[in-house]
């Protein structure tokens, strides 16, 4: 029989509860930095504005522990489970005998599909056709030594952040002089604030029409730009380390690396209190005017740094939930995050529905106005509304909306919606 004959999505059974849990966490965590930055339009704000909003004690407070504690280091955790869930599939097919390759690459197309729909409809900041794209170029790696792929992850990780900043503030200098380039720079800055500043105002109409238009209008704008490409590679590298971990079995056989979760608890905290903390400082010191990006050129380095302080605390985090998922009382508690895990997707797609109803001049026009705290407790009080909901909704149906809709145009075919009595189930492929 062919292969796509057998091809056929997971059965409850079947999966990793633990990786559901760490992603229902991770999701949780991205939404508040997605509100916290975009949602909000604190990144749209002139920064005098941004500042006053942050400058109460408790909003200075709520800021530093967001920069420190969930800034990045959740996107860095959801980069790392797509990794390893590529693993994981390709683990199951290889066990079969059959490529990951036809379904894994349907399923790339139809999560590309599904990301360009939410960027140019919904909401800008998509990271769905992201992640689709470089799926693509995981694939590249998936018959690669260790070796090859931890260099990759080097390169893409620490030696891109790196390099890129260091061109772009040495490379107009030695091209055009120091006072040229600091006038480029300036008026590339300008230009940047005057876009955000176009996409704040169609933002915050109260039109509805309005409001996609300038969402849309500002994608051309955002796509080609150089940090956005950075950012890309190092999505790629996240992904690859969750490759890695796949492969050795780190978070589907927790028992036996239990030494390996320990040595990640204390070096990530390590690399997370000196990177993060770093970050902190240099943000404090570009607020009060000591140091500035264009003219001390130490601060190149910074983002790779930084780097090394998101990949850190994540790293706790998973070696943290790990350990404590051995547990069992823990491990009733964290298993209330699993079907928000299960149903990724779909609760990620209704973050953006319900932030836009938020945030939008046509909804509660709340955008450029609230102060972090409030963004964070917003952002959470939706979530926590997201949990029941998944609970509710995994009662009755083996997937939610959008990873049925996922599956059903992966496989070709509409896939049972809702949930039968328990039966034997042959291997699942993906």
């Amino acid at each position: 029989m062919s292969e796509p004959t057998h091809a056929r999505p997971v059965d409850v059974s079947e999966r990793v509860t633990l990786l559901d849990v760490l992603r229902g966490f991770a999701l949780c965590g991205v939404f508040v930095s997605n509100t916290f930055v975009w949602f909000s339009g604190r990144i749209l704000l002139p920064r005098a504005q941004a500042q006053a909003l942050s400058a109460p004690p408790l909003e200075t407070t709520v800021s530093a522990l967001y920069n420190f504690f969930v800034n990045q280091k959740f996107v860095s955790l959801f980069a790392f489970l797509f990794g390893l869930g590529f693993s994981i599939q390709l683990s199951r097919a290889e066990a079969r005998g059959v490529s990951v390759v036809p379904v894994y690459s349907r399923r790339l197309l139809v999560l590309l599909g599904i990301g360009l729909t939410h960027m140019f409809a919904i909401w800008v900041g998509d990271v769905l056709s992201t992640y689709a794209v470089l799926g693509f170029a995981l694939l590249l790696f998936h018959q690669r030594s260790d070796r090859t792929v931890l260099a990759w992850v080097v390169v893409l990780m620490v030696g891109l952040p790196l390099l890129v900043p260091a061109i772009q503030h040495f490379g107009p200098i030695l091209l055009h002089g120091a006072q040229a380039a600091a006038e480029a720079a300036k008026a590339s800055e300008a230009h940047d604030a005057e876009v955000r500043a176009r996409l704040l105002a169609g933002l915050s109409s109260t039109s509805f029409w309005t409001t996609q238009e300038a969402n849309a209008r500002y994608i051309p704008y955002m796509l080609p730009q150089v940090k956005r490409l950075l950012w890309m590679s190092v999505i790629l590298g996240r992904f690859l380390l969750g490759l890695l971990a796949g492969r050795h079995l780190l978070l589907q056989d927790v028992e036996r690396h239990r030494p390996t979760h320990r040595r990640l608890l204390v070096w990530g905290l390590v690399l997370g209190v000196l990177g993060n903390g770093t970050g902190l400082v240099v943000s404090r010191l570009r607020l009060a005017g000591l140091v500035d990006p264009a003219k001390d050129s130490w601060m190149f380095a910074v983002s790779a740094i930084q780097e090394l302080g998101y990949f850190g605390l994540a790293a706790v985090y998973v070696a943290g939930f790990a350990l404590l998922f051995q547990r069992e009382r823990w491990r009733r508690v964290m298993q209330v995050l699993a079907p928000v895990g299960r149903m990724a997707l779909t609760n990620y797609l209704l973050q953006s529905v319900v932030s836009l109803c938020i945030y939008d001049g046509w909804g509660l026009g709340l955008i450029g106005k609230l102060p972090p705290s409030r963004c964070v407790a917003l952002s959470l009080a939706v979530f926590a509304l997201q949990v029941p909901f998944s609970h509710a909704w995994l009662s009755r149906f083996r997937f939610g909306p959008a990873e049925w809709l996922w599956r059903s145009l992966t496989y070709g075919r509409a896939q049972p919606m809702r949930l039968l009595p328990r039966r034997a189930v042959e291997p699942a492929s993906s």
